[in-house]
């Protein structure tokens, strides 16, 4: 299968190197890689201009400067990006940020995924960060979700869903992942390989304390029940650094309540997101009642989207 890469970025000079090191060094090389730089200030674009000499698949992409930073940028990027690679042909797309790595058969790896299944839409896998994190073991998002650092895209699906919605608020490549569910894909993270992300989630141009409360914010307007949320505080207040994540997390999915921001989603997606969390929360409940283990990527073994007619 032939795929192209999208890449945004924005001040990336400290991790994109060894984003690069790790695309070139792929098995299965990408058509092309369209690198969207947004108005990166520092040394970010010289060091794609190196790789360009030596790779003319690789393509730096800049956009005009905007006075205003928003999430919306990143789906402003990737959908510009993914524009320039139009004439192309290729049968997956792939979102990837640049302070990723992994080892070279990774993305070869997960073509061979979507060439056995038709009805794969998004491919991933789980991801591993310093200090021992592995959100295989340690996020309930599951299999059937695929973190957005890293995430591949049927060419059909991506823009079945539209591409990345423009939201100001956040959470483009999780509406991405779920509206591509709902709709009857399937989506996939597969443990049998992981992915390096060099920097904690959320924490680009901002701390961890503030990147915890704005993902409590995004709890909240992406439709997250607030049931849930008591649930996901009390899991990360037993989590180093002890309960300050928590709290954090509590404070930013609360303060945006009581503001009731509005929701860049549908009703319908809250209530398939919804009735995904009820079904993980139940399915936990029932293992610690019967004394068993709970194996937070596989809670809900069966694709709850249903096979694609």
């Amino acid at each position: 299968m032939k795929y192209v890469l999208i890449t945004a970025v924005r001040n990336e000079a400290r991790f994109i190197e060894g984003t690069m090191a790790s695309v070139v060094s792929q098995t299965a090389l990408p058509e092309r890689w369209v690198i969207v730089d947004d108005g990166s200030t520092d040394g970010t674009a010289e060091i794609v201009r190196g790789y360009q000499r030596s790779y003319p698949w690789i393509e730096m992409l800049q956009m005009p400067p905007r006075r205003e930073r928003s999430f919306a940028g990143k789906a402003l990027a990737v959908n510009a990006g993914l524009e320039r690679a139009q004439n192309l042909e290729f049968d997956v797309v792939g979102n990837l940020d640049a302070d990723v790595s992994f080892e070279p058969h990774y993305l070869a790896f997960l073509l061979e995924k979507f060439s056995a299944d038709p009805q794969l839409g998004v491919a991933g896998t789980p991801f591993t960060e310093e200090g021992g994190y592995d959100s295989r073991r340690d996020s309930f998002e599951g299999e059937n979700f695929v973190a957005g650092p890293c995430q591949l895209f049927r060419r059909s699906c991506f823009t079945a869903i539209g591409g990345y919605a423009q939201s100001r608020a956040g959470g483009v490549d999780w509406i991405a992942v779920m509206t591509a569910r709902m709709q009857g894909w399937r989506a996939r993270s597969f443990p049998e390989k992981r992915f390096h992300h060099h920097r904690s989630m959320g924490t680009a141009e901002r701390g961890r304390l503030v990147a915890q409360f704005s993902y409590g914010e995004k709890d909240y307007y992406l439709g997250g029940s607030p049931v849930w949320q008591v649930f996901r505080v009390m899991y990360r207040m037993g989590k180093r650094p002890f309960i300050i994540d928590g709290l954090a997390l509590f404070a930013g999915y609360s303060f945006a309540a009581l503001r009731r921001i509005e929701r860049p989603v549908s009703p319908e997606l809250v209530r398939f997101h919804r009735k995904e969390q009820m079904d993980k929360l139940k399915a936990i409940i029932r293992g610690l009642f019967r004394f068993k283990k709970v194996d937070n990527f596989s809670l809900t073994t069966a694709d709850q989207s249903g096979a694609r007619s």
